[in-house]
């Protein structure tokens, strides 16, 4: 059976909305591990372009906030359903662009509401991440370098 990440972390406040970091461990669990993985920065983007093509979504938030709560609500539950239904764990790289935002707790907390297992990678110091997130995770790394270490010796055949 072919398991599933998701991978959870700041968008709305970080840079290239967290693309980057998604982009590159996503191809490593496909490479190393055999792998799939749900990139809600990918997810989201096609969602609002399929369902609200020419609506700049964070632009709605100061223009019309009805339908920014109705697009942001639409958001939640995909990406909530995503982790009960389909993932089998999260990897959250939890840095000030997650801290500031409130996907990132969310999604913590729906995955430990459904036991999913939660390897977070600090992005910052411990004394910065909330209790709340350290109580939804499993397994803490300080770079993406030990996670990955991690996963190949818990994953490997």
């Amino acid at each position: 059976m072919k398991l599933n990440a998701y991978l959870s972390g700041g968008m709305e406040y970080a840079q290239n909305n967290g693309a980057d970091w998604r982009d590159e461990i996503e191809a490593w669990l496909k490479k190393e591990l055999s792998h799939g993985s749900f990139n809600p920065v990918n997810a989201s983007e096609k969602f609002l372009k399929s369902h609200y093509p020419g609506i700049d979504f964070r632009d709605t938030k100061l223009s019309d906030l009805s339908q920014h709560r109705k697009i942001a609500a639409e958001i939640v539950r995909l990406d909530s359903q995503e982790i009960i239904l389909h993932s089998d764990y999260i990897i959250c790289y939890y840095d000030e662009s997650a801290q500031r935002g409130a996907g990132t707790k969310g999604e913590l907390t729906v995955a430990a509401l459904f036991a999913k297992p939660v390897y977070l990678v600090k992005g910052m110091p411990i004394a910065d991440i909330p209790s709340w997130v350290i109580g939804c995770m499993t397994e803490m790394f300080n770079d993406f370098d030990s996670l990955k270490r991690f996963m190949q010796n818990k994953f490997s055949d």
